[in-house]
């Protein structure tokens, strides 16, 4: 049995999910193309495999079309970039590891908010530079969180968020309990009244923060998003931050990755982007790549996967 792991970041920063696919007998290739790669080029890589373990590729048409493709397996939990629908149409199990990058996506979203709030790169940046200027930043306490998407990653930021002194509120419209100590509320309830947004929830529906959600931000207020790229307008997110409209914005995703040299958002002011690291932590990666090598035995030796994906899922919580 073969399977193609295309994803740079599987058993990256630990063996244990190599060592799950040797000892069952499957023999892992990596494709020749550089990741992401879109659905033609990961048909031809993928021909004749029986398993594929995918990142961020276009998971769909000819690619599901191939007779011997078993189970396809994100390394990770968002799959708005897998056909589910049309894998189970094909006879495809599609799994994910959902869980496994909870702790890492939500620390760094606290890490963002408290670079752009207390304005770290600039500080960074002055002192190479040869200079000793201040940077009046803004204390957390005290300030309004919304967090758009209140799964495992939006409650994993409003925990860390309490703990600095915030007021969460949340908006998640498939979400009954939101706890004691955060707020739920409209998403226009919730824009209005955010110092802060933070983005957790899945893509490929169109910017959720489009221009007219961003113009109703309370002047001087931050966009985090560690989420999907499509979920935020990001012409008119860099027209408002040159503006002075938005105080500040971080970006761990991109409606494109890498960003086109074009992009406005590589001139926008205030501005925090770091390549989709979410899930680039130690706990996070192992745990990632040991659920979807785990599953893909399974599926391969006739068992039932423990985190199947139902045709009509797909989130990034």
């Amino acid at each position: 049995m073969r399977v193609l792991v295309t994803t740079p970041s599987f058993g990256a920063q630990s063996p244990d999910p190599w060592t799950v696919l040797t000892d069952a007998g499957i023999e892992a290739v990596r494709p020749a193309a550089a990741h992401p790669l879109d659905a033609a080029a990961l048909a031809r890589e993928a021909e004749g495999c029986d398993a594929l373990i995918a990142g961020l590729d276009d998971v769909s048409g000819p690619v599901l079309a191939s007779p011997t493709l078993k189970v396809i397996a994100k390394h990770g939990t968002g799959t708005d970039n897998i056909d589910v629908e049309a894998a189970a149409a094909h006879g495809i199990t599609v799994v994910n590891a959902p869980g496994a990058n909870t702790g890492g996506v939500a620390d760094l979203t606290l890490a963002l908010l408290l670079a752009v709030a207390r304005r770290l790169p600039e500080a960074d940046a002055s002192c190479r530079a040869g200079e000793w200027r201040r940077f009046p930043g803004l204390e957390l306490a005290g300030k309004t969180l919304a967090i758009l998407g209140y799964g495992r990653i939006g409650r994993a930021v409003a925990a860390r968020a309490l703990a600095f002194g915030l007021t969460v509120v949340a908006y998640d419209p498939y979400v009954s309990d939101f706890g004691p100590d955060v707020r739920p509320a409209t998403l226009a309830d919730a824009l209005a009244a955010a110092d802060i947004v933070s983005l957790h929830l899945p893509g490929g529906g169109g910017p959720i923060l489009d221009r007219t959600a961003l113009l109703s931000l309370r002047e001087g207020a931050i966009v985090v998003n560690a989420a999907r790229g499509d979920l935020v307008d990001e012409t008119a997110l860099a027209e408002l931050l040159t503006s002075g409209h938005l105080r500040g914005a971080a970006l761990d995703a991109t409606a494109r990755e890498p960003l086109p040299t074009d992009s406005p958002l590589l001139t926008a002011p205030n501005l925090l982007l770091t390549p989709h690291i979410g899930a680039q932590t130690d706990l996070a990666n192992r745990a990632m790549g040991m659920a979807v090598a785990e599953d893909v035995v399974r599926v391969l030796g006739g068992e039932a996967p423990r985190n199947p994906v139902p045709p009509q899922e797909g989130t990034t919580a």
